[in-house]
């Protein structure tokens, strides 16, 4: 198994280069060269399989075992996802009216982010310790990345960890949960602007090599490939239990699924996209909030920012710039990179981009989309709870507003993916007039010291940031290479 840029620029990359990078050299994204095809009989003998037993045959696929030996990647997932609040790590709550429910959310950060970041943070650490190398890993956030990113990371020895959040852009819980780890190799950043302002810059950061070379710069956003390949997992283990494979016949076409996805980035988009690849026929639903642009670019091929990020009820989807959808679009062009890079760059200049009219068509073959606003939100949110004495997160509720609207094809059933815990969003959850007690965890927060950095606004904000990030990116190498903790040289917050 090897990769690619989906620029075109790069080829040949193995599992450890990938892990161990952020943005292709070229700009791209990677992604395999190749994909796996998952036959009726391997998705049938899967069926019995826990989470991270089915994790690890996923990730098998395309981690060679001279990479990482099959026991080893057995012990690592494993230990990745033993910390979790439920004995099978995800759960399905079945609700009235035919709806099913996939509770991705019961890791340390009560978000679906812990699943991947945990599996990939143990990756990454196996290769460093081998190589007694050391890294920094600098994460752009809308919210639940930065969390998740630090909770697997922390006390690492190998790896030092940068979270950049938009201040004011998110609920207090995911400010605390980045905030209030002291740790030495834990550097915490609030920027002024939107996450899509926080991304331009890091994008910019990654392709400086020297800096990528001289620091081991790499990323555990989803540009990173192994977060989207965990991520495969939540739409194969859904697919093994709610479309009714087990009760069709053998011989038989298998059943579709119906997958609704709360999407801002588009990670989770990019695995179904993926997985429908791979053989399992999946009918992708991709829900945005106001911020729109998936929605629109499926509908008319109309990939264009609009001119602000909107603050929503759900923000961790608010995203103007849903950077996976690059390898969406590479995948549905036949691998073109240079089709793709030529899009990707027009987009990353201007921030309108006109889909192609047959990469159109593809797209809107594949995925259907939808938007919700704050009011829908609310509605969803409340009908829930009313039916089914059922709390939702603002942005699981961006997917379940769906499956109130557009009721099921009839002999298809339908999962929707819930994101996050609602006592990570109090403020939605009191806007639509419920109530929820708080875990102990995150009562807890309030309690505890918090340490950060800030990022102002300043005249010329990208480069002005920019340039400000990069010289502590430079001054915590410098300080792990003499062996003292970066915080002891700097005022925090």
């Amino acid at each position: 198994m090897q990769y690619c840029s989906t620029r075109g620029g790069v080829q040949g990359w193995d599992f450890q280069d990938v892990l161990l990078s952020g943005y292709a050299p070229d700009g791209g994204m990677f992604m395999p060269e190749t994909l796996p095809t998952l036959t009726p009989d391997t998705l049938r003998s899967w069926s019995s399989l826990s989470y991270p037993q089915l994790v690890t045959e996923v990730c098998s696929l395309f981690i060679p075992t001279e990479l990482i030996p099959r026991a080893d990647l057995d012990g690592l997932v494993s230990a990745a996802l033993s910390g979790f609040a439920v004995p099978g790590v995800v759960s399905l709550a079945r609700l009235k009216g035919g709806l099913c429910v996939l509770e991705l959310f019961h890791g340390e950060t009560l978000a679906f982010k812990d699943l991947a970041m945990t599996c990939t943070v143990r990756f990454l650490d196996y290769f460093l310790r081998k190589e007694s190398r050391r890294a920094i890993v600098l994460v752009g956030t809308s919210g639940d990345t930065g969390g998740s990113a630090i909770q697997s990371a922390r006390g690492l020895g190998g790896v030092d960890v940068v979270v950049v959040y938009p201040r004011g852009r998110i609920t207090l819980v995911q400010e605390k949960q980045m905030t209030t780890c002291l740790e030495d190799n834990i550097h915490v950043f609030a920027a002024d602007g939107s996450s899509d302002d926080i991304d331009v810059p890091i994008r910019r950061l990654f392709s400086d090599q020297e800096l990528v070379k001289q620091h081991s710069l790499m990323s555990l956003n989803s540009v990173n490939w192994s977060r989207v390949m965990v991520q495969l997992a939540h739409f194969i283990y859904a697919y093994l239990h709610v479309s009714g494979l087990e009760q069709a016949e053998m011989g038989a076409p298998l059943p579709a699924l119906e997958m609704v996805v709360p999407t801002g980035g588009a990670g989770n988009i990019a695995a179904g996209c993926i997985v429908k690849q791979m053989g399992i026929p999946l009918c992708l639903v991709a829900m945005t909030n106001a911020n729109d642009i998936v929605h629109r670019t499926v509908q008319s091929g109309d990939f264009s920012m609009a001119t602000n990020v909107t603050q929503t009820m759900a923000p961790a989807i608010d995203i103007q710039d849903p950077y996976n959808m690059e390898r969406v679009f590479w995948l549905l062009s036949g691998r073109d990179g240079a089709l793709v890079k030529g899009m990707m760059e027009e987009f990353q200049h201007s921030h309108r981009h006109t889909l192609p009219e047959a990469l159109h068509k593809q797209l809107s073959q594949v995925l259907t989309a939808g938007a919700v606003r704050d009011e829908g939100i609310v509605e969803t949110m409340q009908r829930c709870w009313k039916e089914n004495q059922y709390l939702l997160c603002p942005h699981t509720a961006v997917a379940v507003w769906h499956h109130y609207h557009y009721p099921p094809t009839a002999g298809v059933n339908r999962c929707c993916i819930a994101t996050a815990s609602p006592a990570k969003f109090q403020a939605a959850v009191q806007k639509a007039g419920l109530t929820l007690d708080l875990p102990e965890a995150v009562r807890a927060l309030d309690k505890m010291s918090t340490r950060y950095l800030a990022l102002e606004w300043g005249q010329d904000w990208g480069k002005d940031w920019e340039c400000m990030l990069k010289q502590h990116i430079q001054a915590i190498g410098s300080a792990r290479q003499r062996g003292v903790a970066y915080y002891s040289t700097v005022e925090c917050n």
